[in-house]
């Protein structure tokens, strides 16, 4: 099929998927109001024809035909460094997409166990590529009571599992929670959420399903209402996204697209798989927000006339220090890059789950930084119907002048998107996603244990105490 338009995109997705959402059973998701602004998100991945993105977000082939970058196979440094760069440029829609690098990197260690399934990594991959298609990271379980094991929970269908098995394929029945852009994509891409033992292994089950597939429903939630004004959400107004709660009932997955139905031993590597290109495009979004923050910190303290308070200073050095921590940790993990047995480059594992770690621990910390900075007016600022009207409006561009020159409506505009960012619809989103994507700061932590070279530190140490020698 080759590339897609952003019309075709849109026209793609009317395929009899099963979607709910605010209390509707929604049959046409691109005609509903709800998916418009997602919608326009996803179809910036399609702009194929913009001769400055096009470049960016296109590459050719082995097979000399022309792709979506997102299916790019790193294999070299300069193709892991512009994944990085596409990650600036791209929607979350095709950042999820990136789920086949995750598939990929574990490949050939599932080629040693079940060839044929590695074969079906390989094969939906080209696919997916090749008929530009986008697809979820599908991992999430329910999880029901935490303190138990998948296969000890009150019902079993807390974590997706194989309720049979036939000559043709597998039956699976659960549920996968917080999947990002669920309704927008064409392939739910599923895997374990977690490592698991020889009695759960039901439920180390990974496949491809169309989200049209029988027994599919995706039930979603957003941060930011269907219309919002641009002026007063900048961040909401432009970037909103469901969030799908994808239930499986009893869905027949063909033979063909199963990559695990019971091998309990490589459960674990998928998740870590996908959790490491997960974290990397999180990190490239994280820097860029690093920097908003630290310039709406700026631009506030220099409206305020606050911009030489030795406080004000002190506060935005910490930002400061944050937004560039972030970066180096990015460009460490990537001069430290690692390879798979077949030639594939990823990022340093220690080194994206370290700044990952960082990035996630202090988020809220600088978000308390740039509202001390900002002051009240961040969430009793009056809208922008006020500042247009005239009565309103002459009293706001009155009180709210710091100077005789003050452009009311800038100042107005840092403010508004200060409360957006980190008081309201996306700011709320972003407290939550900032500690949870990609894993919560305890996957972070196991991850950093388990690549961290113990050994030699414990050997320095002994060296540095005088208990061994160099």
């Amino acid at each position: 099929m080759g590339l897609m338009t952003a019309a075709q995109y849109r026209a793609s997705l009317n395929d009899g998927r099963i979607i709910y959402w605010g209390g509707e059973k929604i049959t046409d998701v691109t005609n509903h109001p709800r998916f418009q602004v997602p919608l326009a998100v996803a179809c910036q991945d399609y702009a194929y024809d913009d001769p400055e993105l096009a470049p960016i977000i296109t590459y050719r082939t082995e097979d000399g035909t022309t792709a979506h970058r997102v299916y790019q196979v790193p294999r070299t440094t300069e193709e892991l460094e512009m994944r990085l760069v596409l990650g600036r440029h791209m929607s979350i829609v095709g950042g999820v997409t990136g789920v086949y690098m995750a598939l990929l990197q574990v490949k050939d260690r599932l080629s040693a166990t079940n060839p044929r399934f590695a074969h079906n990594i390989e094969r939906m991959y080209l696919y997916a590529r090749d008929n530009d298609l986008r697809a979820a990271e599908v991992i999430t379980d329910a999880k029901g009571d935490r303190s138990k094991k998948a296969h000890e929970q009150h019902d079993p269908d807390m974590y997706v599992r194989i309720v049979e098995r036939r000559n043709d394929g597998i039956v699976v029945r659960g549920a996968k929670l917080h999947i990002t852009g669920a309704a927008l994509v064409h392939e739910l891409v599923v895997m374990p959420t977690k490592s698991m033992r020889p009695e759960e292994a039901d439920y180390a089950v990974a496949f491809s399903i169309p989200v049209n597939a029988p027994g599919v429903r995706i039930i979603n939630r957003s941060f930011a209402p269907a219309e919002l004004n641009e002026f007063d959400y900048p961040a909401s107004a432009r970037h909103s996204m469901p969030e799908g709660f994808v239930v499986f009932d009893d869905v027949f997955i063909p033979w063909d697209r199963v990559f695990l139905a019971g091998e309990w031993q490589l459960a674990g590597a998928f998740a870590a798989a996908l959790g490491l290109w997960e974290r990397t495009l999180g990190l490239v979004i994280a820097h860029h927000e690093a920097e908003v923050m630290t310039g709406l910190a700026q631009l506030v303290s220099e409206q305020q006339g606050k911009d030489r308070d030795a406080h004000i200073q002190d506060t935005i050095a910490e930002l400061i220090c944050y937004t560039e921590t972030i970066r180096m940790g990015i460009d460490y993990a990537v001069r430290h890059y690692e390879s798979t047995p077949d030639g594939m480059l990823h990022p340093s594992i220690l080194g994206i789950n370290v700044t990952k770690y960082y990035y996630a621990s202090h988020f809220h910390e600088m978000v308390k930084h740039l509202q001390d900075v900002a002051g009240g007016l961040v969430i009793t600022l009056p809208e922008e119907a006020e500042l247009r009207h005239p009565e309103a409006g002459a009293y706001l561009r009155k009180y709210l002048a710091t100077g005789p020159n003050t452009d009311i409506e800038a100042r107005m505009r840092v403010y508004t998107l200060i409360r957006d960012l980190t008081a309201d619809a996306y700011g709320g989103w972003n407290l939550v996603t900032a500690l949870q994507a990609g894993g919560g700061l305890k996957a972070q932590r196991i991850m950093m244990a388990r690549t961290f070279d113990m050994g030699h530190a414990r050997k320095v140490a002994l060296m540095a105490a005088g208990v061994e020698k160099q």
